[in-house]
C-alpha cells in the first residue's frame, strides 16, 4: 500500500494530552524523565498512535516491557526481524534491520538469514530453533512439541512467555499496519522488490 490510511497526525497538532501519553517513553530512556518535554518525534508510526492518546497509555507499558524483557537483545531482534519479514511488516522490518546492525546485536549475513528461515547455514541448532519456532507462530499459530523442548533446553520459563508474546506482538503489529497503511519514514531502506505484496 503506498497510501496510508490514517496519515500520521502532524506534530504540530499534538495537545497536552499526546504529549503527556507519550511521557512513559521518555521515562524510560536512558536518564528517565526529566519533566521537560523534548522535541515532538516526526516518526509515521508515532504519528499514528498521536491521535489516540488512551490508546498509548494502555500500549507502551507493554511495549517497554518487550523492549526490556528477559531475552537478549540479539534474541528480541531475531524475533522481531524474522516475524515482520513473514508478516510483511516492512516498517518494522526495516526499523529493526537498522537498529539490529548500528546495535550490533546481529550480524550482516544473520540479517540476510532471518529473510531464509530456519535452515539457512548461518544458524547453530539454538538459533534454527529460535527461527523454526517463529516460523510455527506465524502460520500455524502454535509451535511443535519438538521445537518447543529445543526452546526449553535454551530459555527460562520467563524467556518462554517474553518469546511467545514478543512474536505475537510483531505479527499483531504486521496486521494493524498493513490495515492503516503505515508509510516508511524518509531515509528508510524497505523491504527488497521480490519480496513485496499486493494489498
Amino acid at each position: 500500500m503506498t497510501t496510508p490510511r490514517i496519515t500520521p497526525r502532524p506534530t504540530e497538532d499534538w495537545t497536552d494530552e499526546v504529549d503527556e501519553a507519550f511521557a512513559v517513553l521518555r521515562a524510560h530512556a536512558p536518564g528517565g524523565d526529566q519533566g521537560e518535554r523534548p522535541a515532538r518525534p516526526k516518526a509515521n508510526i508515532l504519528g499514528i498512535y498521536a491521535w489516540h492518546p488512551a490508546f498509548v497509555r494502555g500500549w507502551m507499558p507493554f511495549s517497554n516491557h518487550l523492549r526490556h524483557s528477559t531475552l537478549s537483545d540479539r534474541v528480541r531482534e531475531m524475533v522481531i526481524l524474522r516475524t515482520t519479514w513473514l508478516g510483511f511488516g516492512e516498517y518494522e522490518w526495516a526499523q529493526h534491520v537498522w537498529i539490529s546492525q548500528a546495535a550490533g546485536y546481529l550480524t550482516e549475513a544473520e540479517v540476510a538469514a532471518l529473510s531464509d528461515g530456519p535452515d539457512a547455514a548461518v544458524w547453530s541448532p539454538e538459533d534454527a530453533a529460535i527461527v523454526r519456532a517463529i516460523d510455527e507462530m506465524c502460520t500455524i499459530k502454535n509451535v511443535s512439541g519438538t521445537t518447543w523442548t529445543a526452546l526449553e533446553k535454551q530459555f527460562t520459563r520467563e524467556q518462554l512467555i517474553d518469546f511467545a508474546f514478543t512474536v505475537g506482538t510483531y505479527d499483531m503489529h504486521c496486521t494493524a499496519f498493513n490495515v492503516l497503511g503505515l508509510q516508511l519514514d524518509e531515509g528508510m531502506t524497505g523491504f527488497p522488490d521480490e519480496h513485496r505484496r499486493d494489498a
